[in-house]
């Protein structure tokens, strides 16, 4: 379990810092907290017990806040005085197919959620819990990637390499908590070309076999399917650990029929809201199929659009039939000469004020993307084995869920100010150690000159300060390492 009876890491790192001010105290106390079981992931079983599963998760996850950039870097940070290993115990680690990272990240993130709930001071009142799904583009500078190929940037407007990462994360109405994600390629119209490489380049990609039943052959399976289907999967798998929510929002590239009815027919009393696109879909209205142009346009003849003084929007709003299903279309645009957008609901009872300000929720997984990627390393992984891929990314979630956290439950207005207090802090930790360093060295030549045991006359020099029997703590620490 991840609260192992070796816990001499958390517990150390944890004390060697002097005041609960700092912020990478919350952090580790909940990191302290959380158990899960190497059996129960997938996790092998380690062979040398210096370098247990515990170890490794642990520093591995504490790496972007001792700004420890990836494992080949690990051997020049501070924590490499608390496992003194080389780069290629992490890299085995992630590398290995077996571990259902999956299943380890819903062990934790879980844990995380019910704690959160029990030690809230504050009610989030009347907030409605959300599931929320989005995309994002993972770039890469190399074609040897394992199925790395083109995909088309909505934002550049360009093709160019690396993956689709498809993400879905919880918000309680407060925080953000990313929950589950898979990687997509897109393979595009080009038959001579799929994935946007010629045959030789999609050879020269680094491939390995894996054993059928292994968590590392579904997340490639996954890989092939569409991000709908992705997105249903990940519904039921939510669902069925407990997890709870009023509605799932999305943007109109997800809204789709297919969604709508997953939505609607599921037994928890949840309710879809999304963007849909001004297109040619027909939903049946005024005994007709209109297009939603068509309908905006008849709401706007028969002057059903009205201006709210609250959001500064004019808008309209009709239930309508969408392929059998009764949903409630919203209309809105931000002048008289603007260009109408709609928002689609299966909750006819909402207002349109309500609707928007649910709908704003979604802004919370853009900020996870941003700050994921500008703190966390998002997408940054170097390694070519797709396992490592999605072991990295998994790392990723729940650093930021832990971040989250830590700003819940402090005075940091952004998780950006929050990272950097945190690398601050581990800066100060490894000051520090260099200046240990120096005693050492200082007491050893002392006790050649006085004769004395070194062990015995650090005891008499530390025994009576608290704050230096920090250091010697930490001086044990490294040396068990």
């Amino acid at each position: 379990m991840l609260r192992h009876k070796d816990t001499i890491i958390l517990s150390e790192i944890k004390d060697f810092f002097t005041t609960s001010e700092k912020a990478i105290e919350t952090i580790l106390s909940f990191m302290s907290s959380l158990t899960f079981s190497d059996k129960q992931v997938g996790f092998p079983q380690a062979v040398n017990l210096r370098y247990n599963n515990y170890s490794k998760l642990v520093l591995l996850l504490l790496f972007p806040f001792f700004e420890i950039q990836d494992a080949s870097h690990y051997c020049e940070s501070a924590l490499f005085k608390y496992i003194r290993c080389g780069k290629d115990i992490f890299y085995r680690f992630i590398n290995n197919s077996m571990i259902d990272w999956r299943k380890f990240a819903y062990s934790l993130n879980m844990q995380l959620i019910r704690k959160v709930e029990t030690q809230s001071t504050s009610d989030t009142g009347s907030a409605p819990r959300c599931i929320i799904v989005d995309d994002t583009d993972l770039s890469r500078t190399g074609r040897h990637f394992e199925l790395i190929g083109k995909i088309y940037s909505h934002v550049t407007h360009s093709s160019k390499l690396g993956f689709k990462a498809l993400f879905m994360g919880y918000h309680d109405g407060k925080s953000f908590f990313s929950l589950d994600f898979s990687f997509h390629g897109e393979k595009g119209n080009n038959q001579k070309k799929p994935y946007g490489l010629t045959p030789t380049q999609s050879k020269e990609r680094f491939s390995k076999k894996r054993d059928k039943s292994s968590s590392g052959k579904q997340c490639v399976e996954q890989y092939f399917s569409t991000k709908i289907e992705s997105t249903i999967s990940m519904l039921r798998l939510a669902i069925s650990k407990g997890v709870r929510f009023d509605y799932l929002l999305v943007d109109s590239w997800f809204t789709c029929h297919e969604l709508v009815k997953f939505i609607v027919t599921r037994r928890i009393g949840c309710h879809f809201l999304g963007m849909i696109k001004m297109g040619k879909t027909r939903y049946k209205v005024f005994d007709k199929n209109l297009t939603a142009k068509e309908i905006v346009e008849r709401l706007r003849r028969t002057k059903k659009t009205k201006r709210s003084k609250l959001l500064g929007y004019y808008y309209g709003e009709i239930i309508v039939d969408f392929k059998g299903i009764e949903v409630k279309l919203f209309f809105c645009k931000t002048s008289k000469k603007g260009s109408w957008n709609a928002i689609m609901t299966t909750n006819t009872e909402l207002t349109f004020e309500q609707a928007y300000k649910i709908y704003s929720t979604r802004w919370s997984i853009e900020v996870f993307f941003k700050e994921s990627k500008q703190h966390l390393g998002l997408g940054k992984c170097q390694s070519q084995d797709f396992d490592a891929q999605i072991a990295a990314t998994t790392l990723c979630m729940i650093q930021y869920n832990l971040l989250s956290i830590a700003k819940r439950f402090s005075d940091y207005e952004t998780l950006g100010e929050l990272f950097r207090a945190t690398q601050k802090d581990s800066l100060q930790l490894s000051i520090s150690e260099k200046i240990w360093m120096i005693i050492i060295e200082i007491v050893s030549h002392l006790s050649e000159i006085l004769n004395l045991d070194s062990e015995t006359l650090m005891e008499n020099l530390f025994s009576e300060n608290e704050q230096l029997t920090k250091y010697l703590n930490f001086k044990v620490l490294s040396q068990a390492g």
